[in-house]
């Protein structure tokens, strides 16, 4: 493939998804960029294939400057997110199998051990139910049948294991895939505990608000998910120097999923309560969370 005409080699990189993961970021910064695949020596006929990323002129010294940066850390969060909005499908082929062999670290990278966990849980847990073990597993796992002080206090682990249900393959994968990419980045930039504090919340409210409307009969992540997403967007609007942030098509596909909820069009049954009262949570620890770290800023 040729190189745009209106576009400037930049830099040839060996692995192709590495080049492209800077592409994708490059183009979040609203610099034009493109990867060629194409040899490293142009004069040997059977020379190795490098990947060039070309970028605008007007723009070059800008994308030399975050190039420094990039590859230093090619698997902070800040890039994989932009991989995730940006990315697009690539080929491999036998000469190109740098993809698949960094797959595993890729998603590692990305996540930390509770990310990590959370994800093997659910899981594990959607495999055992497919296994034959669907009904002891909602029996041990669901909300309270009945909600008393006595339940509370022998059961206590029911507030929140409805988060690790799950009822189909699109259900979990969908759950599952933006647990990863949103708690991962969050745990990644702010650390365990903010991670941790907001699956506890978000999970806490979410479930019990799902509960007091539809009874104990729910179960999913999703009441979370739309908590990280809530915290990212909101967090990303008051504090973009951390690198958190969530494009405007993102936020309007999911706000409108929920709305279509909501109108009870969707073909499955949702747990509007649980979404709704999640992204509503994961915004106000955003706040929360942004203002202490100003104080504390200040106080300094």
């Amino acid at each position: 493939m040729s190189e745009p005409k209106h576009l400037q080699p930049l830099v040839q990189l060996e692995q192709h998804n590495i080049a492209l993961l800077f592409a994708n970021y490059l183009l979040t910064l609203d610099i034009e960029a493109y990867v060629v695949t194409e040899p490293v020596d142009k004069d040997v006929v059977q020379s190795k294939q490098g990947h060039t990323v070309y970028c605008q002129q007007d723009k070059m010294e800008q994308a030399k400057i975050e190039f420094e940066h990039f590859i230093k850390s090619p698997f902070d969060a800040k890039y994989q997110q932009a991989a995730w909005q940006h990315g697009e499908t690539v080929t491999l082929n036998q000469q190109d199998s740098t993809l698949l062999s960094s797959f595993k670290d890729n998603f590692l990278a990305h996540a930390g051990i509770i990310t990590l966990l959370v994800f093997a849980f659910c899981w594990l847990v959607f495999i055992g139910s497919n296994l034959g073990g669907a009904r002891p597993l909602f029996t041990l796992l669901q909300f309270y049948p009945s909600l008393s002080l006595g339940t509370l206090t022998t059961e206590p682990w029911r507030i929140l294991s409805p988060i690790f249900l799950h009822f189909s393959l699109l259900h979990i994968v969908f759950n599952t895939m933006w647990w990863w990419q949103l708690g991962g980045s969050i745990e990644k930039t702010l650390g365990k505990g903010i991670l941790i504090n907001l699956l506890l919340i978000s999970a806490i409210v979410s479930n019990f608000g799902q509960f007091f409307v539809s009874g104990a009969n729910f179960g999913g992540l999703s009441g979370v998910v739309y908590a990280l997403v809530g915290f990212v967007w909101w967090y990303g609007y008051l504090a973009p120097e951390k690198g958190l942030f969530l494009s405007k098509p993102i936020i309007v596909f999911l706000l409108f999923w929920l709305i279509l909820g909501f109108a009870d069009l969707l073909p499955v049954n949702v747990a509007n309560t649980a979404h709704l009262l999640g992204l509503i949570s994961g915004c106000l620890l955003a706040v929360f969370h942004v203002k202490s770290d100003k104080k504390t800023v200040r106080k300094h």
